[in-house]
């Protein structure tokens, strides 16, 4: 959800402008394989096995890919919820029932997204969620997260942070998308662990 944060240094923009790039090259059966991986390594999870709810979101484009995920989920019985942008940059919720119950939806310039079609449950719904899915274009050793530059998802953390929700933190990536460092701004917070195609790392 690209849209510049004050925040979002040079240092950022850079890295950022990289990976996606690598992304861009990738083929649609890469993006698919990484996808159904993805999917297998983050339903391993404990945290994910016994979660009631998950807070998700829909990938766009060459981003790793969340449909499968988010289908298995929902046949385990987890409750999935899904993102809607507002026009603040901030963030509100819907169920996601299938694919049935997706619209895409263009925001302004910017790239279109799959959002809720149904209910809306407001924004303070993540914090009900027990892990709450971030995406993401690069995690550093410290599990610090390079984001699209838009800053909703810093308003999620901080807000899960004011209602002292817990959930576990997960960031989908491509396995070249670990990197040494990310630089760090002093609002941003760790995430507890990376799901790749080739396996997971955990930071705290």
């Amino acid at each position: 959800m690209p849209h510049n944060d004050p925040a979002d240094g040079p240092g950022k923009r850079l890295l950022r402008r990289d990976l996606l790039a690598a992304r861009n090259r990738m083929t649609p059966d890469d993006v698919r394989e990484s996808a159904d991986a993805l999917a297998r390594r983050a339903l391993e999870l404990p945290e994910v096995a016994g979660a009631h709810a998950v807070a998700a979101y829909v990938s766009v484009g060459a981003e790793p890919g969340t449909l499968a995920l988010l289908d298995a989920l929902r046949a385990r019985g987890v409750r999935v919820l899904l993102p809607a942008l507002l026009p603040d940059n901030d963030l509100d919720w819907g169920e996601y029932t299938g694919e049935g119950s997706l619209a895409r939806v263009r925001h302004g310039g910017r790239m279109e997204l799959f959002e809720p079609a149904g209910e809306r449950l407001g924004p303070e719904a993540v914090t009900r969620a027990d892990v709450v899915l971030l995406p993401g274009v690069a995690v550093d050793g410290r599990g610090l997260r390079l984001g699209r530059g838009g800053g909703s998802y810093d308003r999620v953390l901080a807000r899960l942070e004011v209602a002292g929700a817990r959930p576990a933190l997960l960031v989908l990536l491509y396995d070249g998308e670990v990197v040494e460092h990310v630089p760090a701004e002093p609002h941003d917070r760790p995430v507890d662990a990376v799901v790749t195609p080739s396996g997971v790392r955990r930071f705290r």
